[in-house]
């Protein structure tokens, strides 16, 4: 992503303006409020993107997924392979095989073709996951999760760590090789990435099945989106609702 030093000017221009604030509240509490109003009125618009972001990705619709993405696609580095890449992404973690294999076939084996290597292994764990070639996905979660953390940043490691550890759990679950700490992990996961909301839920209602909690499963499997046919999460789906009897 191209760096934009001007994008940052609104922002620090509001930090001197809530420190000063602050400083001047020491004297009059009056200035408290007005210093958080700035500081409402600056951070507002960022909370908001993300929960409009939120709920798409939890809509399920890869199309309004995609169209939400397509700013940050336009701008990101060596887009030749990450845009490819980010389509495959979205593709795969709805259950869009075809579409996700064809995203990935187009991107160029470039620079940054290497250094994406753990979101290739995401994409091709959750491919071969969702296509049943069960060693595959075993394989390929047990590299994901093998892989060396972030350097720095507390948030990012244990982020990326749940996210691994739940594409793990997701594999063992389809395998129906779950541990006892997978429906922990599954629903981390879920929670750390809400892209992967869908497929960890369903990790979830095989794990729950198969451990004979037919009611935590019916209700993991309720209010799930009306999945088209062009994803495996609606063969998915019904596979599982019929082993519930419903």
């Amino acid at each position: 992503m191209r760096f934009r030093p001007l994008a940052f000017i609104p922002l620090l221009v509001s930090a001197l303006c809530i420190v000063l604030l602050v400083r001047m509240s020491h004297d009059d509490p009056r200035y408290l409020l007005a210093a958080g109003a700035v500081f409402v009125v600056t951070m507002l618009p960022a909370v908001l993107a993300r929960r409009r972001l939120r709920r798409v990705l939890l809509s399920g619709d890869v199309h309004r997924v995609l169209t939400a993405w397509q700013p940050t696609m336009e701008r990101v580095s060596h887009p030749e392979t990450m845009a490819p890449l980010m389509i495959a992404t979205a593709y795969a973690s709805y259950g869009w095989l075809e579409p996700a294999r064809d995203a990935l076939s187009r991107a160029v084996r470039g620079p940054a073709w290497d250094a994406a290597r753990e979101q290739r292994l995401l994409i091709e764990a959750l491919l071969a996951t969702f296509e049943g070639e069960r060693e595959a996905s075993l394989d390929k979660a047990r590299e994901l999760e093998g892989m060396p953390l972030p350097s720095s940043g507390l948030f990012l490691r244990r982020r990326v760590a749940r996210l691994r550890g739940g594409v793990a759990a997701l594999a063992r679950a389809f395998a129906h090789e779950s541990s006892s700490e997978d429906e922990r992990r599954l629903s981390r996961a879920a929670s750390a990435s809400p892209l992967m909301h869908w497929a960890m839920r369903y990790a979830r209602a095989i794990v729950a099945i198969d451990r004979g909690e037919q009611e935590h499963a019916r209700s993991l499997l309720a209010g799930t989106p009306e999945w088209p046919e062009a994803s495996a999460f609606a063969s998915f789906h019904a596979e599982l609702m019929n082993k519930l009897g419903a």
